[in-house]
């Protein structure tokens, strides 16, 4: 239903083009493109010598031989307000930065194919959250798997790579972005201040422009780019490879590790198309060609930074070696494989892993913390959740809830209720309201409750934080003295 919904909205409003001088479409496709696809990865010096100018030459840029008269910074607000986010009107609400206090831009990847063939708003395909603290002078980037599941502000939980298509579906204020933004937010508990989003198209053609990226392949790895009949086979060892096959490697998920070795991958990517421009030094290629890449792709980024927070984020990113660049994933030790209510899979976040972890992300320093969650066992990881648990009998016999709860209590856990289920259950299933991950490992463990089982169903307003219905399995299979 949700999907037959999309594929009655119309197409996003195109974004306005203004008319601009040669020079300064040069500088500004520079900035906004490296701004969209490796914003606060230090891409952001590809437009230094754009940025050298405008702050140290107040008349404005030189002109070449040909032109008319300088321009001065109040003549480019006459073509482009540099202080008007990149964007359109309706997007999220522009951050104000002091240029010194750190700075949180989250960066999405779309596929726009869909929407342009009236299939409704795409997925937030890429979700990389980006930091930089500039009294510090340190970068780190943190890789979100799509999969995880988490709280969208006003429509529940969900797949956090739906945060973008159901805010563009619903028409939640400021759109797709926001909502992804503030899902982040949510998460994580940390203010994202930006966002740069950046369409499939925008990030092949910008890796064509700089002549390919080199990538390190680790292993044979088969890749399928956009459209039919080009599948590839990439095999160990360094290589170039172009926009089509670049991307196809970034969003490849079929290995062992899924969608957080896409993840590696991602960064891999990001940091290899920096190195190329660094390397080739393609600042001056770039704006050769800028008015034609303007033209083409100013539709397919949109951020709501300014050009003038892009060009202070240019000078300040630009001096920072790579070896403080920090790069993080949200991994197995930070989620849980497991399935939604609905039989999806999904990854459910352990949060105070995940804490742990974001705060390793925005931390200047290695973290001070007495007790790392390794060091403790599972056991007192369940008291430390104290979990609210209801104990149902789900099976015609007489007594078993009762009997199963003299059983756990002497094992440490105290049910809050027992009682018996609406229906029978052939299985035993685990309903976790709450996120309370390592609670349902450990009685996943104790009832023998397979992964089918599991249940993820964040609710609220639950009375209790899980409830575990005992099945015909245990029934006839259990410890019970």
């Amino acid at each position: 239903m949700l999907l037959l919904f999309m594929s009655y909205l119309p197409p996003p409003p195109p974004i306005r083009k203004p008319v601009l001088p040669k020079w300064f479409a040069g500088v500004l496709i520079a900035g906004f493109l490296i701004a969209a696809v490796l914003t606060a990865y230090l891409a952001f010096m590809v437009v230094r010598d754009a940025v050298y100018e405008l702050r140290n030459n107040p008349e404005g840029p030189a002109i070449a031989e040909g032109e008319s008269a300088p321009l001065t910074l109040e003549d480019i607000n006459q073509f482009i307000n540099i202080d008007s986010p990149l964007q359109a009107a309706d997007g999220p609400a522009p951050a104000a930065w002091d240029g010194q206090s750190r700075v949180n831009v989250l960066l999405i990847g779309v596929d726009h194919r869909g929407w342009l063939d009236d299939q409704g708003p795409p997925l937030a395909d890429t979700l990389i959250l980006a930091t930089y603290d500039p009294p510090t002078q340190s970068v780190a980037m943190l890789s979100i798997p799509r999969d995880l599941w988490v709280d969208l502000p006003g429509l529940g939980y969900h797949k956090i790579n739906q945060s973008y298509q159901l805010g563009e579906a619903t028409q939640y204020p400021g759109g797709g972005a926001a909502l992804a933004m503030q899902s982040v937010e949510q998460l994580l508990a940390v203010p994202i201040d930006f966002y740069a989003l950046v369409d499939f198209e925008a990030f092949i053609r910008l890796i064509d422009e700089i002549g390919g990226v080199k990538i390190n392949v680790p292993e044979t790895i088969v890749v399928d780019p956009l459209g039919d009949n080009n599948t590839k086979v990439l095999q160990p060892g360094v290589q170039t490879l172009p926009g089509d096959v670049a991307l196809a490697y970034a969003r490849n998920r079929d290995t062992a590790g899924s969608d957080f070795d896409r993840a590696q991958r991602q960064q891999q990517v990001i940091m290899g198309v920096r190195e190329r421009i660094i390397s080739f030094q393609i600042l001056p290629t770039l704006i050769a060609k800028a008015p034609v890449l303007y033209n083409e792709l100013s539709e397919r980024v949109n951020t709501n930074l300014n050009i003038r927070q892009i060009f202070n984020l240019a000078w300040d990113l630009q001096q920072i070696p790579e070896e403080r660049v920090r790069r993080f994933i949200i991994g197995p030790e930070q989620v849980i494989n497991t399935y939604s209510y609905d039989g999806l899979a999904i990854l459910q976040p352990i949060p105070d892993a995940l804490l742990i972890l974001r705060d390793e992300v925005f931390s200047t320093a290695p973290p001070a913390r007495p007790t790392e969650i390794s060091d403790l066992s599972l056991e007192e990881l369940v008291q430390a959740e104290a979990a609210s648990i209801s104990l149902r009998n789900g099976t015609l016999t007489v007594g078993l809830a009762a009997r199963t709860d003299d059983y756990v209590r002497w094992l440490g856990i105290e049910p809050a209720e027992v009682s018996n289920a609406d229906e029978l259950y052939p299985q035993t299933t685990i309903y976790d309201y709450s996120g309370k991950p390592n609670t349902v490992e450990y009685l996943a463990q104790l009832f023998n409750v397979v992964p089918g089982r599991r249940y993820l169903s964040y609710d609220p307003n639950s009375q209790y934080d899980i409830v575990i219905i005992l099945g015909e399995d245990w029934a006839a299979n259990n410890d019970l003295p």
